[in-house]
């Protein structure tokens, strides 16, 4: 049920609050990041709300303590979209951390966008998900009370979309991002038989993160690609790249700071979490500035303006040849990063929830 916040003249107590958080997978990364760590910042913000989460089963132990699991079978794509799409009711409010809006609510609905990737580039989908997908994103559009966006240039895309303004809520690196220790780094360095320099690309191979980009650069400045993340070891990695496979989040932080660059040459990014995390554990990190990412890195990372071998080439250059600048990045990333809290993320939440009208 769609409401106009102005309209409300008096805020109704949210004693109830249910997340859709179907995203939510054990360990994962980007939006599952979002999901694990926005509910453990929100929970205390809420000391006398019953919380409670959509979740599969196997997220569970994912949740916060204080947050209640309503718990559907594993699934994904057309399924995973059904259980979504469940009514929900004995809540006040629902948000729904990735998209998908049941189709009926007891209570207010809030919906998280974190990119429009499937209008934006929609060559990087197929024709049948990118259908889909836009279909589900417009349905959000059209019926959410609150439209919430990770960031600044998602939000700006929202309204040419749909001509409606949406809450932004800049995201944070993970509980997990942090600098290691020179002994986790010369770990690292033997677990994954690492070579003294390389640059590091971490994330799915896939066409929308142009990782042959980068190594057709780093053919040019004969340094070695390091990739970690799905396909990295599959036939759509780059030839002459090391391909790690999925590299458990723990090491992480040691993987990103022993490399001598970290490059992230996607082209297009509703926030950039990645970048982010790699800054905030003292990667030295050259990235494309697209989408959200200037904002995001902010001067706390090397952007590349132009999607060319020959700037990728000449960015990551200054980085893998000089000692002086990558140290400056390093420092300066870990400074940027501090300043991006999740419990600043969910106080823009809780003001987000408020302007539906509701007292919390």
């Amino acid at each position: 049920m769609r409401t106009d916040a102005t309209l409300v003249t008096s805020p109704k107590l949210a004693h109830r609050i249910g997340f859709g958080a179907l995203a939510l997978r054990p360990s994962g990364s980007g939006v599952q990041t979002y999901v694990r760590e926005l509910l453990t910042a929100l929970d205390p913000l809420f000391p006398s709300a019953a919380l409670r989460a959509t979740v599969q089963c196997d997220a569970v132990g994912e949740l916060p303590p204080r947050v209640t699991p309503s718990v559907r079978p594993v699934a994904d794509g057309v399924r995973r979209m059904l259980y979504a799409k469940m009514p929900v009711r004995g809540v006040d409010l629902f948000h729904s951390l990735d998209v998908d809006l049941p189709v009926l609510c007891s209570g207010a609905t809030v919906s998280t966008f974190h990119d429009l990737a499937v209008f934006d580039t929609p060559w990087a989908f197929s024709k049948y998900r990118a259908a889909g997908e836009r279909a589900l994103l417009r349905d959000a559009m059209r019926r959410a009370d609150v439209l919430v966006a990770v960031s600044n240039f998602t939000a700006e895309r929202l309204h040419a979309l749909c001509g409606r303004d949406a809450a932004v809520t800049p995201l944070a690196p993970a509980a997990w991002a942090k600098p290691p220790t020179p002994e986790e780094m010369r770990d690292i360095r033997r677990v994954y038989r690492l070579p003294e320099r390389f640059v590091l690309q971490v994330g799915t191979v896939e066409p929308r993160k142009d990782v042959a980009l980068v190594a057709d650069a780093c053919r040019i400045l004969d340094v070695p690609l390091v990739l970690a993340g799905a396909g990295s070891t599959g036939t759509d990695a780059p030839a002459g790249s090391i391909g790690l496979g999925y590299v458990p989040t723990a090491h992480l932080p040691a993987l990103y700071a022993a490399a001598t660059a970290v490059a992230y040459a996607s082209r297009y990014e509703g926030f950039g979490l990645p970048p982010l995390e790699a800054m905030a554990c003292g990667g030295a990190v050259v990235t494309s500035a697209v989408g959200a990412l200037p904002d995001v890195v902010d001067d706390g990372a090397l952007l590349v303006t132009e999607h060319t071998v020959t700037s990728w080439t000449a960015a990551l250059r200054v980085v893998v040849h000089d000692r002086d600048t990558a140290d400056a990045l390093r420092t300066r990333g870990r400074e940027v990063a501090a300043t991006s809290t999740w419990t600043r993320t969910a106080e823009l939440t809780r003001d987000a929830y408020r302007s539906a009208g509701l007292r919390i």
